[in-house]
């Protein structure tokens, strides 16, 4: 596909594509320059609409709905927690158990937004729940699985850097960990299809390693 957009999925109802990186999902105040996933996709699906939405520096999956009765079904299925997300990240520091849970209230933290924080009086709940895949001592770094039982703005982001592991390149919760990119990668969805009614899984390739 062109525009730099790998093509995973594509059938009358939906379309899926690998995100990069650096890359606004909608288009919007800073996507003007570089453009937008969705103006990419419509640009070759005229039909696309769009589902959910991945941050800038987060690549991986993004699904579009082809026709507004496609749009309506994967727009419930997200709603009720239907669809299954995974992620993988990397993450500062080596994390002393295999796999755990991350249970915190998230809200805007208005006066840094886009930035969201921690609110025990405010936030709405959110669950995160992650396993260990690797650890590199010397690098004192770990690769995690994600996956957010929750959709919250800035989610994973959150719930790793006050869980004391931040993501690596995260510049906005952890400036101090450098790295060319944010290290977190949507790697995998599954849903039911929403015109056929079948279980679909589909993934992608994380483009960084420990």
């Amino acid at each position: 596909m062109n525009d730099n957009i790998t093509l995973v999925h594509a059938d009358a109802a939906l379309v899926v594509v690998d995100k990069p990186a650096g890359l606004h999902c909608v288009p919007g105040r800073g996507a003007l320059a570089s453009g937008s996933l969705a103006e990419r996709v419509q640009r070759r699906w005229a039909d696309a609409r769009v589902v959910h939405r991945l941050d800038m520096d987060t690549s991986g999956l993004v699904a579009f709905a082809r026709g507004a009765a496609a749009q309506r079904a994967l727009a419930i299925a997200f709603a009720a927690r239907r669809v299954a997300k995974r992620y993988q990240a990397v993450v500062a520091g080596l994390v002393a158990a295999d796999e755990g849970t991350i249970e915190l209230p998230l809200a805007a933290d208005w006066p840094r937004r886009p930035r969201q924080r921690v609110d025990f009086e405010r936030g709405k709940a959110s669950l995160t729940r992650w396993r260990v895949l690797g650890r590199d001592a010397a690098a004192a770094r770990t690769l995690l699985q994600l996956e957010p039982v929750t959709g919250r703005t800035h989610q994973l982001r959150v719930h790793l850097a006050a869980f004391g592991h931040p993501i690596v390149g995260d510049r906005l919760y952890a400036p101090e960990q450098d790295a060319p990119r944010l290290l977190l990668h949507a790697r995998a969805l599954a849903f039911v299809h929403p015109a056929e009614g079948t279980p679909l899984e589909l993934e992608s390739p994380t483009p960084f390693a420990l």
